[in-house]
């Protein structure tokens, strides 16, 4: 084996192997090279691709009758306990074994092997946390799954807590991820395939349904388009997120992202697809609609009365925290007799001493709140939210006092930040955030002929969206009255034996209704299937 440097001129050597080129840019070119028989020079060409890597280690050894060996691996990446335990096994052999697959069949207290014969998946194994075993004249090298990087242990989701539900949360390690899922979903229909996305950062992600569930049109579409991305790196899924939602300029998400195991495993339930990435704890799920954008994973968990009356409110305060301050701006600027008299009174005399006029008082306010709410999140814990209250209050109450906002502006904007925390998916109240600012300028100049104007303009962008081909609007636009049951009311779950029919599944049927129909039957606890004292044992 020959290694050539970039700019070099390789020459091959009689009846060596194929050439190992340092020049190259990314790993996937590397699988055209083979790992080469001769153990020095697999360890001069690892030498120099890790040169000046102070964290890559090569550790030489001898198996028995003087078989030279070679262990390498990523220092933190790897369990060092237990890749002594495979030296001491290999070092240890009897009979003078030295053939890899004869080793991997019979030596290694090892449960995950794999063999590789190329440098590209080598690399992949070794920069992922597996070690590498060479064994001298072997054309392949042994990657044993024995890693042991650091990582943050299972924890409540803090972006979505529950008062009633599990209370784990996904981690940044993919195989924590995806053994949470597992022990929601105990069934082979689970399948979860693994792609590797960034040409530097290699980023392991996993596509996860349930086979006899999804619709393999839906799986099919969603792994073509990872397939299809060209990119150095990914970090996060956000990066994923906007690349292959259907709308990018849209400011309402066409992709759920969730810390939760359960509400991935009841996505997968409805006919949804999964993409699990290495490195993050929110899991997208795909496809998505608007109307889930005001559901919480907590509504299918209480009581289907009190998660009914709990949609009523977010629906409620979604319109307030959308029209709250563009009606108070429309209102006292154009639609004065639309105010009962005392009240006119009331805003107009609180107005008098103001020297701005509505809109601008209400975007002074709006852009402090939104600052105040940034500063709190970026603060520390301990002092965040001391700080946007107090700040939220202080501000507030010295702009009233030095007349440049108004007391009933301080209450209208109060009211629509309150209404927004009420919205349970982030990314959603993000959009209605974002829209809230064109719908206050527009209503300042038209009055409430331009609030109707921005929603119909709203509401036309929304039916034109689609989230992997699921209209956004579903199942309201196009209708499907099967499925109102789950929209605007959380319908008992023994009403709900049917899937979603707007999301494309190869089984519709989520449950039986024997078991209702029977205690109805019956007539519940007064039925014939319980014994109940008579009227004389009563009164003993």
């Amino acid at each position: 084996m020959v290694i050539t440097k970039k700019g070099s001129r390789p020459n091959r050597q009689p009846g060596g192997d194929s050439l190992h080129k340092l020049d190259y840019r990314f790993i996937d070119e590397l699988r055209s090279v083979p790992v080469s028989m001769e153990l020095e020079d697999n360890r001069t060409y690892l030498k120099e691709l890790f040169k000046d890597g102070s964290d890559f280690v090569i550790r030489e050894f001898q198996l028995e009758q003087s078989v030279k060996a070679l262990l390498v691996f990523i220092d933190g990446m790897a369990k060092t306990d237990l890749v002594n335990e495979a030296m001491k096994s290999l070092m240890t052999l009897e009979g003078g074994e030295k053939f890899i697959d004869n080793i991997s069949a019979s030596v290694l207290p090892v449960s995950q092997l794999q063999p590789a014969d190329n440098y590209g998946d080598l690399l992949l194994g070794v920069l992922g946390g597996d070690t590498a075993l060479f064994v001298e004249k072997n054309n392949k090298a042994l990657l044993m799954g024995i890693r042991g990087a650091e990582k943050r242990s299972i924890a409540e989701p803090e972006t979505e807590a529950v008062i009633r539900g599990p209370r784990e949360g996904f981690t940044e390690a993919l195989r924590t991820n995806t053994s949470m899922l597992r022990r929601k979903l105990k069934t082979p229909h689970l399948k979860m395939k693994s792609l590797t996305i960034g040409r530097e950062s290699n980023t392991s992600v996993v596509v996860t349904y349930l086979e006899d569930i999804a619709a393999p049109s839906v799986v099919d579409e969603v792994i073509g388009r990872l397939q299809k991305i060209n990119i150095d790196a990914v970090l996060e899924t956000g990066y994923i997120e906007e690349l292959i939602q259907d709308s990018a300029y849209s400011p309402f998400p066409q992709i759920q992202y969730t810390e939760r195991p359960d509400t991935v495993a009841a996505a997968l339930l409805q006919g949804r697809v999964g993409i699990i990435v290495d490195g993050t704890p929110f899991v997208m799920l795909v496809p998505f609609v608007f109307v889930e954008i005001l559901q919480a994973s907590e509504d299918y968990y209480e009581r289907f009365q009190i998660a009914t009356l709990i949609r009523w409110l977010r629906y409620l305060f979604l319109f307030l925290s959308l029209l709250t301050p563009a009606l108070y701006v429309a209102i006292t600027t154009f639609h004065q007799d639309l105010l009962p008299t005392t009240l006119l009174l009331s805003v107009a005399a609180a107005r008098e001493a103001i020297p701005f006029p509505a809109v601008i008082e209400a975007l002074i306010m709006e852009v402090t709140f939104e600052a105040l709410r940034e500063a709190g999140i970026r603060l520390p814990k301990t002092i965040g939210s001391a700080v946007s209250i107090l700040g939220a209050l202080v501000v507030g109450q010295a702009a009233v006092q030095a007349g440049i906002v108004s007391a009933p502006m301080v209450i209208v904007v109060s009211i629509t930040g309150i209404a927004s925390f009420t919205i349970p998916r982030f990314n959603g109240a993000i959009a209605v955030r974002m829209l809230r600012f064109p719908i206050l300028i527009v209503a300042s100049i038209f009055g409430m002929y331009g609030i109707l104007i921005m929603l119909m303009l709203i509401l036309g962008h929304l039916a034109s969206l689609r989230s992997f081909g699921v209209p956004y609007l579903s199942p309201i636009g196009p209708l499907s009255s099967g499925d109102l049951k789950d929209v605007a009311i959380r319908a008992p779950w023994w009403a709900m034996a049917k899937r979603p029919a707007f999301f494309p599944v190869q089984d519709g049927l989520r449950m039986s209704k024997d078991l209702p129909q029977e205690i109805m039957e019956q007539s519940g606890q007064r039925g014939k299937s319980v014994d109940h004292p008579s009227a004389e044992e009563e009164k003993l």
